[in-house]
């Protein structure tokens, strides 16, 4: 998962601190790296490091410096692929100029492009998907850079939604099936693209449109121009149904469906779908779990609690790199407030269950509380293949729903229950439809081809 933010000044104006404060607003899609680049002097320049935004970028250095238009990037890799030399933007001088690219996305014929690069003679520096694009644009060096940009776009399957910089240019593109989120916005005549509306209202920006599947956006001294990459899907769309579960701040709009909005019908239909007659109260796992559950709790008429409280200084469990960090993320995350459970039935409601770590822990320590019965409900589907378009799930074995059976499950996390939403609720609940959702973590339904 990776979070982009680019920005484009039409007065002339530096843009540098509202990437910074854009990719602020984004730190929740990654925390392992983060990076900016700008043009500076007709060379490409930029700041990037492991870790948190504030400390992979020095946010006063960068103020020292003008560039009317950048890129940014923060990341979420598996720890094998936590390198510097992997932290993006990818940036470069070459014939046509300077050039930098971050990536939200997987390219899943990277491992066949790459290997054709490199019998041309390219040589890779990182193992990222957005160096491949690079090469692709350099072995073009007759092409205009934004002509060379779409040629190598062309050839790219999978998942991409990626800010460009080209030269004193910014370019936004989403792949034909627009399975990563990706907007447009505007102030005072500055130009954005981010992965989340919640980075544009940082900024002040309102928001323009999203881009749409199989457009690229280039913004520049002659305003503001659409291209397409060729399309042969007709109208079929394949967004991702996980921004609407767990990814994305609920303060977004993606694809002109509110998060908010989605979250809190996935938990009403929950309630519908799986009571707990006899329940107290109802808490949400914070935070990806506490809209669904404020749902939940208006539908079946229980009592909502803030019962579970937030380490604010503890990133996303599900996003470090490693199980170690996870499982003790949880504890150090998260906490129960007993006095709201002693003696209580409790409904606790997550946003899903992918390896149980979290869903067991945190089961664990509401029962140390003194809670007479606790009820645990999902508001998405049992996540039952891995993703092949960016999230990351990693093998098929690690998930806990297909490791066990809904009792076995149950028994596991210690709950009293276990129950999920249904696919159809879920899509039902996201407001689209069912034809430009990818649900292939839940259903198995992959992109052909």
């Amino acid at each position: 998962m990776s979070g982009i933010f680019g920005a484009y000044s039409a007065a002339g104006k530096t843009v540098l601190e509202e990437v910074y404060l854009g990719l602020y607003a984004l730190q929740h899609r990654g925390q392992e790296s983060a990076g900016i680049a700008w043009a500076e002097n007709g060379h490409v320049a930029s700041a990037r490091g492991m870790g948190l935004l504030h400390n992979a970028v020095d946010q006063h250095g960068l103020s020292l410096k003008e560039g009317r238009c950048a890129i940014g990037h923060v990341r979420y890799v598996p720890i094998e692929s936590s390198q510097l030399h992997n932290i993006l933007p990818i940036c470069a001088n070459y014939a046509r100029g300077p050039v930098a690219i971050a990536h939200d996305g997987l390219v899943t014929n990277i491992t066949e492009l790459s290997r054709q690069l490199e019998a041309r003679g390219a040589i890779f520096q990182s193992t990222t998907n957005s160096e491949a694009i690079l090469h692709m644009m350099a072995q073009k060096s007759h092409m205009e850079p934004v002509d060379a940009l779409v040629d190598a776009l062309k050839k790219l399957q999978g998942s991409y939604a990626i800010v460009v910089l080209l030269e004193d240019a910014l370019v936004a593109a989403r792949d034909p099936w627009g399975f990563k989120p990706l907007v447009l916005g505007e102030r005072d005549g500055t130009y954005y693209a981010a992965s989340e509306s919640c980075a544009l209202d940082i900024v002040g920006a309102r928001l323009l449109r999203d881009v749409e599947p199989g457009e690229i956006v280039v913004i520049g001294a002659k305003g503001m121009k659409s291209l397409r990459v060729r399309q042969d899907n007709g109208e079929r769309r394949m967004h991702c149904s996980f921004e609407y579960v767990y990814t994305a701040r609920p303060d977004s709009i993606i694809d002109g469906r509110s998060v908010y909005e989605a979250r809190k019908e996935m938990g009403r239909r929950l309630a519908r779908k799986a009571p707990c007659p006899g329940a107290e109260l109802v808490a949400g796992m914070p935070d990806s779990g506490t809209i669904s559950a404020i749902g939940y709790a208006q539908a079946a008429e229980i009592p909502f609690e803030m019962a579970v409280v937030r380490n604010r200084y503890v990133g996303r469990t599900f996003i470090q790199p490693t199980q170690k960090v996870r499982e003790l993320g949880v504890r150090i995350k998260l906490n129960p407030i007993a006095e709201l459970f002693k003696d209580r039935s409790a409904v606790i409601v997550d946003d899903s269950i992918v390896r149980g770590t979290t869903a067991e822990r945190i089961v664990s320590m509401i029962r140390n509380c003194g809670a007479g019965e606790v009820h645990l409900r999902i508001a998405s589907p049992p996540v039952l293949h891995p993703c092949r378009y960016g999230i990351d799930t990693r093998k098929e074995e690690t998930l806990a729903a297909v490791r066990m059976t809904l009792d076995e499950l149950c028994k596991k996390v210690g709950a009293n229950s276990l129950d999920y939403l249904t696919e159809e609720d879920l899509v039902a609940a996201i407001g689209l439809p069912e034809e430009r959702l990818c649900t292939a973590c839940f259903s198995g339904k992959y992109l052909e081809g």
